[in-house]
C-alpha cells in the first residue's frame, strides 16, 4: 500500500492480471468511501472522501479485499476493423522477426482485452493472448497522430480516439468511433471488454457534421467573448467518477474562487463560470446580468456607451446592462481569473459537467473542451435562474503570489518516492523551485538549479495520477500536475500537493518561487525494493 496524496492510496500488485482481478473486485464490492479507482499496469488508485473514511480505517480494508478468483468478469465484446497500413509496420515486423504480413494475421487472430483505460478519454490499454506481441516504444514520439491509429507498445495494443502525440508503434487505422458524447456510454471501450480486430480491405470515410456556433441574437441572455485574452475557459467543480472510460476530473483550477464569486451573485456553489489566465479579456453581455470576480486581481471594469467606464470591486457582484461590456486587465496577484455569472450558463454538459478539459479535447456543446475565441457567444439561464439572493458582502480574498514571490505548499511524499536517491528526495524539499512560462492547466513546470537524481532508471508502467501529483520526466525538472492532467502516466511521482493546498498551486504564475514542506501521512507507507527490469508503456 503507497501513498499517492491525501485523499488517494496507490495499491500494487504483481502484474497487470492481479491489478485487473483487484479492480474487478474493488468495483463488485467499493469499500467505504472510495469515490473513484483508476486501474492501471500493475496498481489500482484508490481515491477516497475523507468525511468518510479516513486513510488508516481505508487501507486496512483495502488490505483485506480478496480478488477476483477464476475467469475475469466481462463487459461485452466489439470487433474493430482495420486497414492494415500503418507508418511502422514494417518496422514492427523485423522488430518481431516476422513478415508484415504475419504481424496482420496474428493481430487479427488474437483475443484482446480492455486492461485498463486512460491517457486520453476513450484510449484502452489492450492486452492480447499472443506473447508475439512485445514492442518497445518509438524513441522518440511523435508530435501528431491521427485519430483512429492502431498501435503497439510493450504488450499492449491501442486505438487513438483523437488527434494527439505519442510514442507507440503504428500499424494501421480505423474509422470506428472510440469517443461519442452522442453514444452511451461514450467510450467504445471499457475495462474488462473483448476486443477482435477484422481487416478492411476497402477505405471507408466517416463524415461529421459540425455545429453552428451561437450567435448573441439568437439568446435574450448571453455573453460574447470580443477578446478572450490569454486562455478563457468554461470551468465548474469537474466531473469525477468517469476513469472506467479515461476520463479525468478537470474543473476549476481554483475552487476556493469560484465558489466565492457564486456565493456573491446567488449562485450554488458549482455553477460553471468563466476562468482566465492571466487576464486582457473583454466580455459583452446581451440581455443583463449580475456578475463577480474572484481568484487572481486583474483591474476590472464595466464599459458603457456614452459614460465614463465603471470600477468593479473585486469579489463583489456587480450589475452589468444589455450591450455593457466588462473588460479584464492584466492578472497582477495570482494567474487566474474566475467570473460567475447570476444563474449560470444555459449549455448542455458533457458527462455532467460544463468543464473545459483542455487535453482530453472535452467540454461542453460544440466547443469540445477548447479555449474560447474572439467572436464565441456562450448562452446564459438569465439572473432569474439563481437559486439564491445576492450577497452584499464579498468573502474576503486571499493573498496570491507576484511574480518573484515565494510561495510554501504542504505535501506527502510517495508513492515513487523510493524511485529516487537520499539526494534526490532531500533537493525536493530543501531547493526552491520556480515556475515557468511553459505551464498551462494540465500541469505547472518547475526548474531547479539541481535536478532530482534518481535511484531507479526508466520508466513506471503506467499507473493513475491525482491533481497536485508531482511527476518527474527524465530531465529531473517536476511538474505539478493540475486539474487537466493525464489520467495515467509512466512516469514516477514522488510526492502530492495536499487537497487544501491545491487552489494556492493553480494560481502560481510564471517566475514564482516553490518551496515543498512534507507533512507527515496518516498511513505507513511500506517500502518497495527497486525493480531491476523496468518496462516503459
Amino acid at each position: 500500500m503507497l501513498i499517492a496524496s491525501d485523499r488517494a492510496l496507490l495499491v500494487e500488485e504483481d502484474d497487470l492480471e492481479g491489478a485487473m482481478r483487484l479492480h474487478a473486485a474493488l468495483v463488485a464490492a467499493p469499500p467505504t468511501g472510495v469515490v473513484e479507482l483508476v486501474p492501471a499496469a500493475r496498481t489500482v488508485l484508490v481515491r477516497f472522501d475523507p468525511t468518510l473514511v479516513d486513510e488508516a480505517s481505508l487501507a486496512k480494508e483495502l488490505g483485506r479485499v480478496e480478488a477476483v478468483h477464476g475467469g475475469l468478469p466481462t463487459a461485452g465484446s466489439v470487433t474493430i476493423g482495420v486497414r492494415y497500413d500503418g507508418q511502422d509496420l514494417d518496422e514492427v515486423a523485423e522488430l518481431l522477426g516476422v513478415s508484415a504480413e504475419q504481424v496482420v494475421a496474428r493481430h487479427t487472430a488474437a483475443t484482446w482485452r480492455v486492461a485498463f483505460t486512460g491517457y486520453a478519454p476513450g484510449f484502452g490499454y489492450l492486452v492480447g493472448d499472443d506473447p508475439l506481441f512485445d514492442v518497445p516504444r518509438r524513441s522518440s514520439p511523435r508530435t501528431r497522430i491521427p485519430a483512429g491509429s492502431v498501435g503497439l507498445a510493450g504488450t499492449f495494443s491501442g486505438v487513438y480516439p483523437r488527434e494527439s502525440p505519442g510514442g507507440w508503434q503504428l500499424i494501421g487505422r480505423t474509422d470506428a468511433p472510440m469517443w461519442d458524447l452522442h453514444r452511451d456510454p461514450p467510450a467504445l471501450l471499457a475495462p474488462g471488454m473483448t476486443v477482435r480486430f477484422e481487416r478492411l480491405e476497402r477505405e471507408s470515410v466517416a463524415v461529421s457534421e459540425s455545429s453552428p456556433v451561437a450567435d448573441a441574437a439568437e439568446h435574450s441572455f448571453a455573453v460574447e467573448v470580443v477578446r478572450p485574452g490569454l486562455q478563457l475557459v468554461l470551468e465548474d467543480l469537474g466531473r469525477p467518477g468517469h476513469a472506467a472510460l479515461g476520463v479525468s476530473a478537470s474543473g476549476t483550477a481554483d475552487r476556493r474562487a469560484l465558489r466565492a464569486a457564486n456565493r456573491a451573485v446567488g449562485n450554488a456553489p458549482g455553477t460553471a463560470g468563466l476562468e482566465l489566465a492571466g487576464g486582457g479579456a473583454v466580455l459583452r453581455f446581451t440581455g443583463p446580468a449580475v456578475v463577480a470576480v474572484a481568484g487572481g486581481t486583474a483591474e476590472t471594469t464595466i464599459v458603457r456607451s456614452e459614460a465614463p467606464p465603471l470600477p468593479v470591486e473585486h469579489g463583489a457582484a456587480t450589475a452589468i446592462e444589455d450591450g455593457e461590456e466588462l473588460h479584464l486587465g492584466w492578472v497582477s496577484e495570482g494567474l487566474r481569473t474566475v467570473i460567475a455569472v447570476r444563474g449560470g450558463l444555459d449549455l448542455p454538459p458533457a458527462l455532467g459537467s460544463l468543464s473545459s478539459d483542455t487535453l482530453a479535447s472535452l467540454g461542453p456543446g460544440d466547443l469540445g473542451g477548447r479555449p474560447l475565441r474572439a467572436g464565441d457567444v456562450v448562452p446564459l439561464r438569465g439572473p432569474a435562474a439563481a437559486p439564491h439572493a445576492v450577497d452584499p458582502n464579498p468573502a474576503p480574498a486571499d493573498p496570491l503570489p507576484a511574480p518573484g514571490d515565494t510561495v510554501e505548499l504542504r505535501i506527502v511524499l510517495g508513492p515513487r518516492d523510493d524511485w529516487f536517491t537520499r539526494t534526490g528526495v532531500r533537493t525536493l524539499v530543501e531547493q526552491e523551485w520556480t515556475v515557468t512560462p511553459r505551464s498551462d492547466r494540465v500541469g505547472v513546470r518547475l526548474e531547479g538549479a539541481v535536478p532530482l537524481e534518481r535511484y531507479v532508471a526508466g520508466e513506471l508502467p503506467s499507473e493513475g495520477a491525482v491533481t497536485g501529483a508531482i511527476q518527474v520526466p527524465p530531465d529531473g525538472q517536476p511538474v505539478l500536475f493540475l486539474p487537466d492532467h493525464p489520467l495515467t502516466g509512466g512516469y514516477p511521482i514522488i510526492g502530492a500537493v495536499i487537497d487544501r493546498d491545491l487552489d494556492l498551486a493553480g494560481q502560481l504564475p510564471p517566475g514564482v518561487r516553490i518551496r515543498f514542506r512534507p507533512v507527515a501521512p496518516t498511513v505507513p507507507i511500506l517500502p518497495i525494493g527497486p525493480t531491476t527490469e523496468i518496462r516503459g508503456d
